[in-house]
């Protein structure tokens, strides 16, 4: 009687098809999905720092978000850009941050604009106001939708 190979070649290439599978890079499925929602499009102008602070500053500090996940703006000093990411649960995380290095009377307050979109990390909306949480929960700012 002949021994069969049959089997024996069905599960060699069954598992050289699973170690095919295994590694390499991971397929390419098009462009990054785009964002939507109330946040991207329209222009936000910046109210307060923190629960009450407001700034005196020559241009009022401002951003708008890109349904391509950019992020560009003013901070009452210098223009900036750089990347916002929107995820579960009003979670928000900007990145890349890059702005002009122009000298202005007014530095320390145009930071804190910066700082606050560094630091923040949940945002809530209601009607035409935006708001913006630390991790900890501390309100670090609000903006008013510019209609």
């Amino acid at each position: 009687m002949r021994p069969s190979f049959r089997p024996l070649l069905s599960l060699s290439l069954l598992a050289l098809l699973l170690v095919g599978c295994a590694g390499g890079p991971a397929p390419v499925t098009g462009p990054a999905e785009s964002l939507s929602g109330p946040m991207v499009g329209p222009r936000w102008n910046l109210l307060l720092v923190g629960t009450s602070d407001r700034l005196d500053l020559p241009t009022t500090p401002h951003f708008e978000v890109a349904p391509d996940g950019r992020v560009s703006g003013h901070d009452g000093c210098n223009r900036f850009s750089g990347t916002v990411e929107l995820g579960p649960n009003n979670r928000i995380e900007f990145g890349e941050l890059a702005a002009t290095r122009m000298a202005c009377p007014h530095m320390d307050q145009s930071a804190q604009v910066t700082a606050m979109l560094d630091t923040a990390y949940r945002y809530l909306i209601d009607h035409d106001r935006l708001v913006f949480f630390g991790p900890d929960q501390r309100v670090l700012g609000g903006f008013r939708r510019d209609d």
